[in-house]
């Protein structure tokens, strides 16, 4: 990281918000990181500027050689990128926050910052599919050692840790089953053992949960999901301490792995709206999770807000909203007389008329899909069978319509079965 950029992040700290004075979450998600030019204006501008232009030739050797602060380029030095980064660091309580173009292009730049030839990943083996596919297929083509344990099995974590072991990954909740790691756990292990403790927060937000003060190094986010939370555009995001964060950074910018200023301002106000947004998702999540529970074509349901769930009471613990699980859940749907699983799961999708059926998910719109044919489709049917992925398993991201309606969209297709 060039000595300028690292004293443009320092001024950028200084901004119209003091953090010092102990800010509520909505006050910091509203207010925090903005930048205001010389015009004075009220909401966040949009930087659309690849470059900058400096006042004469030594002018820009000095920005290039650090003798002087200032945008660069806009591949790593952008106010608007620089203010959604700002003020999802405030959020997560961290340092310094970093922005890529997308939530997989976080999770790459993570491997590339803090791993290398000869180095151990050891992973949950309830995981998003991509993420499963970035670790097999690429990283062990980088000669990096990746192995997957129970996210549930502190035991199995301590148990696996190598001596080249350097990341621990782990999605809380993960992805498609919603299902709960032990982050303080995990942090006790990592310590001890000087590794790196990386928390894909995407499904929670720092809204629900912040992984860091929980012991995590690393928060991964996909802001394509809630931290926007209308599926208008793709980003991502790594926030920690400055040091690690300056890893991140290099990579970025080294690789190009960069947010756009367009979509950086999207991220930036729908963080406004984060903590609302996700107090309302989690109403109607608690509502439609008691409707799945208690329907008879239903075998189960992964929500750790159902007090059966094996990590309800860990659940209760981590997020510091009351009632609050998150939005996401899977629910597995019984074969019928005329229907295997997988059939039955594509006749409860099939006729839904309002849900949409695609496989984004965090939309104000609730969303369905069928995590085996699409999401986890890429992996052998023993890699899916490891994660929970079964062929009746469908996956719910529920959205902020009226909740009796999102159920009475899902009977149409469980009470015809």
């Amino acid at each position: 990281m060039s000595q300028n950029t690292a004293n443009l992040d320092a001024n950028w700290r200084d901004d119209a918000l003091d953090l010092s004075l102990d800010y509520g979450m909505q006050t910091i998600a509203v207010r925090a990181g903005q930048h205001r030019t010389d015009e004075g204006e009220h909401a966040e501008p949009i930087f659309t500027t690849s470059s900058y232009v400096y006042e004469s030739a030594a002018d820009a050797a000095a920005h290039f050689d650090g003798g002087k602060t200032g945008n660069v380029y806009s591949r790593h030095t952008n106010p608007s990128v620089r203010t959604f980064e700002r003020r999802l660091a405030a959020l997560e309580n961290g340092e310094r926050a970093v922005a890529t173009a997308s939530g997989m292009g976080a999770i790459l730049t993570m491997c590339l910052a803090y791993l290398k030839a000869g180095d151990h990943l050891l992973a949950a083996n309830q995981l998003f599919g991509s993420s499963i596919g970035l670790f097999n297929n690429y990283m062990a083509k980088l000669g990096i050692e990746v192995s997957y344990v129970d996210c549930f099995d502190n035991d199995a974590w301590a148990n696996a840790v190598q001596p080249n072991t350097k990341v621990m990954y782990c999605e809380s909740p993960s992805n498609p089953l919603a299902q709960i790691c032990d982050i303080k756990a995990l942090s006790k292990i990592a310590r001890d053992n000087e590794i790196l403790l990386v928390v894909d927060n995407c499904f929670a937000t720092p809204a629900l949960q912040r992984p860091l003060e929980l012991g995590a190094d690393v928060v991964i986010h996909s802001a394509t999901k809630y931290l926007d939370g209308q599926g208008r555009v793709l980003g991502g995001a790594l926030v920690g301490s400055d040091a690690l964060m300056q890893e991140a950074f290099a990579v970025v910018r080294t690789g190009g792995i960069s947010m756009s200023p367009f979509n950086a301002w999207v991220f930036t106000k729908g963080l406004e709206t984060l903590k609302l947004r996700m107090q309302a998702h989690c109403h109607n999540a608690n509502q439609v999770a008691a409707f799945l529970d208690a329907h008879p074509q239903v075998s189960k349901v992964h929500f750790s807000g159902l007090t059966d769930h094996p990590a309800h009471a860990l659940a209760q613990a981590q997020h510091h909203l009351k009632d609050s699980y998150g939005a996401i859940m899977g629910f597995e749907v019984k074969a019928s007389a005329d229907k295997d699983e997988k059939a039955a799961a594509w006749h409860v999708i099939d006729n839904t008329r309002m849900i949409s059926i695609t496989n984004n998910l965090g939309d104000a719109k609730t969303t369905i899909t069928h995590p085996a044919t699409t999401t986890h489709f890429r992996l052998t049917p023993e890699a899916r069978a490891e994660a929970g992925v079964k062929d009746g398993l469908i996956r719910l991201s529920v959205g902020l319509e009226d909740a009796d309606d999102i159920i009475k969209d899902l009977a149409r297709g469980l009470d015809s079965l």
